[in-house]
């Protein structure tokens, strides 16, 4: 089974910077002989700055310059419409495989040549490949809504069995599922799951099946040998670059028209996955606080899995940075709740207690004060006092969480009153206005998860 894997995923903010991503098609060129593989694992169209802008279709200068043998859906891969995704299918070189996808019963984008699987000679060995999405991605996205996501257990199983029975040498899922990989690994037989949608990279064996994840934005391409059962790690920043991916992403960022200066900042706010996901931090005081300031509400609230990782803001800040904080064409969404509603709403925070994502703290907020003791029990007030169950109170926040269950379901479509700019004009509008120096004020206080960079009762950034 002479078969080599080159992997990559999440691509999202990546094309906003044209050299990280010309880096990683000169690495793949540089890695690849006539028994390689390249595929990608989902998300590999948006989210971003060029992604809200194009559509999804700057992913094209890079698919046309790699062409992958495959690639599958991710949950963003969905974010600008079904129409918009089916044109970049068509457009694109590689075969789309997604066995757990479904529009009217039928297999999702199979009129431009979506299939659950294919087989793919290198080199002499027949690999099978099948994707699957994340099932949850119809409530994460909206413009997902009217697609059915199957069970990937069942849909893997079916397709596995279909390929060992054509022969292959090696059956590999493309997965968008995340989390769920390993159950995908133990209750399946294939070779080797290559994931995506969590943004931390990953090299495993999960009963004798090998799972890896790349990680987000394109700063690592994994080899996976098949033969071996080896993973090798390569850093995109040391490849070389390919000019014609990195030439056409800059003319695309350069057409924005993004590119005006709203604020200076002196001391870098940063938005990696673990300080945004695991209390108050500076970026999300900022974001929190601008939303709160355009509705003049009582709240303002921002989801962590909203804000985008990506390079800490420092010096000059542009619309286009702002714009790849939260790179979502939605708007800013005023709402009313009760008191027990917001109380709820601050429990939700917390994904010990609800989410298919555990180990996130998911609210960063302006108006609250929010504590977390070393029982896991919640408090709240607003504006240094209690908070009043029959009282009623406005919120600003992302339109997003009134769409989906997969976060503080205590929010729906009811509570809505007002509608307000898109997210990053809201943050740019602020910015001018008010500048860009966010504090740590204590807002988010969690005794029961102290780490070694957050002292008890002492919020982290």
């Amino acid at each position: 089974m002479p078969a080599r894997l080159l992997h990559y995923s999440d691509l999202e903010n990546g094309y906003d910077d044209p050299t990280r991503l010309g880096r990683l098609a000169g690495l793949v060129a540089d890695r690849r002989s006539p028994d390689t593989v390249v595929v990608g694992t989902g998300d590999n169209t948006a989210p971003g700055v060029l992604s809200m802008v194009e559509e999804g279709r700057q992913a094209l200068d890079f698919f046309e310059a790699v062409d992958p043998a495959a690639d599958t859906f991710g949950n963003h891969d969905f974010d600008y419409g079904l129409d918009a995704i089916r044109e970049i299918v068509a457009d694109s070189p590689q075969t789309w495989v997604s066995a757990n996808v479904e529009l009217d019963g039928d297999t999702f984008g199979e009129s431009v040549g979506v299939v659950p699987s294919t087989v793919v000679n290198a080199d002499g060995a027949a690999v099978g490949l099948v994707g699957v999405t994340e099932p949850k991605t119809a409530s994460m996205c909206p413009g997902a809504t009217d697609l059915t996501f199957t069970d990937p257990v069942a849909a893997v199983s079916r397709e596995a069995e279909s390929l060992r029975a054509q022969g292959v040498d090696a059956v590999v899922v493309l997965s968008h599922l995340g989390g769920d990989d390993d159950e995908l690994a133990r209750e399946t037989d294939v070779d080797a799951i290559l994931g995506g949608h969590v943004h931390s990279e990953r090299v495993e064996r999960v009963d004798d099946t090998i799972l890896t994840r790349p990680g987000a934005n394109g700063h690592t391409l994994l080899e996976i040998d098949l033969e071996a059962g080896t993973v090798d790690r390569h850093a995109v920043q040391d490849g070389p670059v390919d000019q014609s991916v990195r030439t056409a992403l800059a003319a695309r960022r350069d057409a924005t028209g993004l590119d005006e200066v709203v604020g200076h900042v002196s001391d870098p706010l940063i938005r990696d996955r673990d300080r945004k996901g695991r209390g108050e931090c500076r970026i999300g005081n900022f974001i929190a606080d601008a939303y709160r300031w355009a509705a003049d509400a009582d709240v303002g609230l921002q989801n962590s899995g909203g804000i985008r990782e990506g390079d800490p803001l420092l010096g000059e800040v542009t619309v286009a940075d702002l714009v790849s904080v939260v790179p979502f064409d939605e708007p800013v969404t005023v709402a009313e709740l009760t008191g027990s509603e917001l109380r709820q709403l601050c429990r939700q925070a917390d994904g010990w207690q609800f989410s298919a994502l555990p180990d996130r703290w998911h609210a960063h907020v302006s108006g609250l004060s929010i504590r977390e003791d070393d029982s896991g029990q919640i408090t709240a007030t607003i504006d240094g006092g209690p908070i009043a169950d029959d009282e009623t109170y406005t919120l600003a926040t992302s339109d997003y969480l009134f769409h989906t269950d997969h976060e503080f379901p205590v929010l729906d479509g009811h509570h809505r009153v007002e509608s307000l700019d898109t997210q990053y004009e809201i943050l740019a509008a602020y910015a001018r206005q008010r500048g860009i120096d966010p504090e740590i004020e204590g807002r988010i206080v969690r005794a029961a998860h102290e780490t070694s960079d957050q002292r008890v009762g002492e919020p982290i950034d």
